[in-house]
């Protein structure tokens, strides 16, 4: 047990190194020192590009400083704790997504991840898949969980809001709607949650005046560079319109209050620092500075996390 300790105190001490070292490179690398809170790895009910732990070891060979594992149907805080072990040298987290296969709007699962062996389970997604929000669902009847219901979020919120602030955990608002994530993030920080991100808030239909509203609340807004791939011959180009209006959104909101991330793994498209690297460089083509990029692809979502920030 006394040399487990030492091994992961090792890794930990590792992953603090290659941090600092990516600070002082972050000019010759875009990816030195960033985190990827969006990442899709294998396995998975669904096939994907690859595994835990070849993301981890792709990701620290590229120069990164963190990644956090997102499943839609089970917990990642056990595999991203296995990761750590395994690879060393980077920082891993996962969490888990409050969908039916774990209950749905299950506390008990919340508080059961935040125990998990070297808690790093740090985010709690609200329903995404089972979302009543029909975002990418056909017409026709389905199973969803509701997170709110006359304008108010559904009793069982009550729990979870107090396992997420009890364990302080990250909440994020899943595939809930714009007007949901508002009611939430209200009745999150009066339940006491200080880290709230909205999941993809534009790709979900968010305006620019609901998302500023949503950071003015305290919120952190997330931009996925999968929803903005176009759908050209080279996988890894930008749709440039829509990068630019990114761009734009950013700074009408404050780069203090967004983070960006890759939402890969899905076979076919880039591997996630390809993307995490192909955004960073879009971002710059279109006007967005070293310092502001720097917020959204390093600080915000080390203090998200829970990690050194200088």
């Amino acid at each position: 047990m006394f040399k487990a300790g030492l091994i992961f105190a090792g890794c930990l001490l590792s992953a603090q190194l290659i941090w600092a070292q990516g600070r002082q490179s972050a000019n010759s690398n875009p990816l030195a020192g960033t985190i990827d809170f969006h990442c899709h790895a294998g396995p998975d009910v669904s096939g994907r590009s690859l595994s835990d732990l070849d993301l981890a070891r792709l990701a620290k060979k590229d120069g990164m400083r963190g990644i956090v594992l997102k499943n839609h149907y089970t917990m990642t805080a056990d595999r991203a704790e296995t990761a750590m072990k395994e690879v060393g040298g980077i920082e891993v987290f996962g969490g888990i997504a409050l969908n039916r296969s774990v209950g749905g709007l299950n506390a008990e699962a919340i508080r059961r991840m935040a125990a998990m062996e070297g808690h790093r389970g740090k985010v709690v997604w609200l329903p995404t898949v089972d979302a009543e929000n029909n975002f990418e669902h056909g017409p026709g009847a389905r199973k969803f969980v509701s997170v709110v219901k006359d304008g108010k979020p559904v009793p069982e919120m009550a729990e979870v809001f107090q396992a997420i602030a009890k364990n302080d955990r990250i909440l994020e608002t899943g595939h809930s709607t714009p007007a949901e994530s508002l009611i939430l993030i209200q009745a999150a920080r009066y339940a006491g949650i200080g880290k709230i991100i909205v999941t993809h808030a534009q790709l979900l239909g968010a305006t620019v005046q609901q998302m500023k509203q949503m950071a003015d609340m305290g919120a952190y807004i997330e931009f996925c560079w999968q929803s903005y791939l176009a759908k050209t011959g080279n996988k890894n180009d930008g749709d440039k319109k829509a990068v630019a209006e990114c761009v734009k959104v950013i700074q009408a909101i404050g780069a203090d209050r967004c983070i960006i991330d890759s939402d890969l793994g899905q076979p076919g498209n880039p591997l996630h620092p390809d993307g995490m690297r192909a955004f960073i460089s879009s971002l710059k083509a279109n006007g967005m500075s070293e310092h502001d990029i720097d917020l959204i692809a390093r600080k915000n979502p080390a203090k998200l996390l829970g990690l050194p920030t200088e």
